[in-house]
């Protein structure tokens, strides 16, 4: 599917594209040129919307409530499996790099990304993800290895959690409280979900922040200035605990 094709969020429109017409997502780091790395989650961009609750796709805030992920194929049947045998309260207890994002966003990334939107997808480029070096045609894990005809799923969940490693430059997230499981064997799948989301969408009333878009400069230093930030009150707090 094009770009042109396909049914697209509003805020997501409204991003930076690529020479193909793609929207650059709010993650997604440039290098030295302003070329964007797509394989690649941007530590000081994730940074950002964790801490303000940004949408890791558009960059515009996210209301309270539920945040959303495009996981893959075992992830998403052992969510599945929890949920059947009751577990109310399913969990992905193994920490992710990927920050969470609108539902809408997310049905839109499934689809469009091409490390996403089909199950034996394999990254085009090298990448360093939490700690492990994924190369070139690394695999992002297929539904044959177990059978099924899961591909992966949008998943909704109530709650999120973040760290930050600063030796590793490192954000991870944990997420909890499992609230919607939309299951597909291909990213295209979710398209028709997305265009009845679509249909009922309020406008955006924010648009992504400078500092999120083609200015790597302006990601890092914001992020930067959110860490001094985040230590400063916590310096204060142990201060006035003593």
């Amino acid at each position: 599917m094009t770009p042109r094709e396909a049914p697209v969020p509003p805020a997501i429109a409204a991003l930076p594209h690529d020479p193909r017409g793609y929207p650059i997502p709010a993650i997604t780091p440039r290098d030295a040129e302003g070329t964007p790395t797509f394989a690649i989650t941007g530590s000081a961009r994730s940074l950002i919307c964790a801490i303000e609750r940004r949408c890791s796709i558009c960059g515009t805030p996210m209301a309270p409530g539920p945040v959303y992920r495009v996981i893959a194929a075992a992830e998403t049947e052992a969510l599945a499996a929890a949920h059947a045998a009751g577990q109310t309260t399913a969990a992905n207890k193994a920490p992710s790099p990927e920050p969470p994002g609108h539902r809408d966003c997310m049905l839109f990334a499934a689809f469009t990304c091409p490390f996403l939107a089909r199950p034996n997808a394999r990254r085009g480029q090298d990448a360093e993800v939490m700690g492990a070096s994924l190369s070139r045609g690394t695999a992002r894990g297929s539904s044959t290895e177990t059978g099924s005809q899961t591909g992966g799923a949008v998943a909704g969940f109530a709650e999120y959690e973040f760290s930050y490693t600063p030796g590793s430059n490192q954000v991870a997230f944990l997420f909890s409280g499992l609230t919607e499981l939309r299951i597909h064997q291909l990213g295209a799948d979710q398209i028709p979900e997305l265009i009845t989301a679509l249909a009922d969408a309020e406008p955006p009333t924010e648009s992504c922040p400078p500092y999120l878009l083609d200015d790597e400069e302006a990601a890092t230093e914001h992020a930067r200035e959110l860490l001094e930030a985040a230590i400063a009150r916590s310096r204060n707090a142990g201060a006035t605990k003593a």
